[in-house]
């Protein structure tokens, strides 16, 4: 079992920056692609981006490509979801997520991890 805790949520002005963090337990994730996903009220939870369990392959949703980054440090066992230019829309509850495969179409689908964390909330004002 792998137990993921998302932090660094909070309020934030449109335009500004967040990083949130992904410290998961109970295995290292050197052998997970680990990814981020994210539901805002009223919406279907929606992938935001995936790193390889390697780290030389990232992807990410068009709507925040250029924006977001993606990163893994295995030795913390930690994820790192970089957000800048942050826009209204991005207003929403982001799930860190871990699988031991790498499953690229099941990702955009809005699925396709083992295990997910509870969530952290980003809130971004107009």
């Amino acid at each position: 079992q792998v137990q993921l805790v998302e932090s660094g949520g909070g309020l934030v002005q449109a335009g500004g920056s967040l990083r949130l963090s992904c410290v998961a337990s109970g295995r290292t994730i050197n052998s997970y692609s680990m990814g981020w996903f994210r539901q805002a009220p009223g919406k279907e939870r929606e992938f935001v981006a995936v790193i390889h369990w390697s780290g030389g392959s990232t992807y990410y949703a068009d709507s925040v490509k250029g924006r977001f980054t993606i990163s893994r440090d295995n030795a913390k066992n930690t994820v790192y979801l970089q957000m800048n230019s942050l826009k209204p829309e991005d207003t929403a509850v982001y799930y860190c997520a871990a699988d031991r495969l790498y499953r690229r179409t099941a990702y955009v689908a809005g699925g396709g991890m083992d295990y997910w964390g509870k969530g952290t909330l980003v809130t971004v004002s107009s």
